[in-house]
């Protein structure tokens, strides 16, 4: 083997302790905050947002880690590339979208009373 694939089997078993290490983390903040059943809830809730976040941070920093965390800078870039519609749009498709769910409902309304009577009349339930 090569220096550089050796050195990446070495990065790749120690991205696995890391997960592994972040996997526990996880697991022992959610029995911690059971095993904590007599402090008051925001201890508990508190211990398990910290626990969570150095699971977190620990594994952000393995391969998969790095990547996901590039996955939602790109997105964060994309996202600032949106054009975003004004208020005044967004005003005027919401009353557009009530109008056609008034209208749709409406309708639809009206064909099941429709048939409603047509079924009463036809089985000889109608007074």
């Amino acid at each position: 083997m090569n220096a550089k694939s050796e050195k990446q089997g070495e990065r790749n078993s120690f991205d696995v302790v890391k997960l592994v290490l972040a996997v526990l983390l996880l697991g022992g903040a959610v029995a911690g905050f059971y095993l904590l059943a007599d402090k008051p809830l925001w201890v508990r809730l508190l211990e398990l947002l910290v626990v969570v976040g150095v699971a977190v941070a620990v594994a952000l920093r393995t391969g998969p880690g790095r990547r996901v965390r590039g996955f939602f800078s790109a997105a964060h870039v994309e996202v600032r590339k949106v054009v975003w519609p004004t208020r005044q749009e967004t005003v005027q498709t919401t009353l557009v979208i009530f109008a056609v769910v008034l209208a749709t409902s409406l309708f639809l309304w009206g064909v099941d009373s429709i048939l409603f009577v047509l079924v009463r009349l036809f089985t000889g339930q109608g007074g």
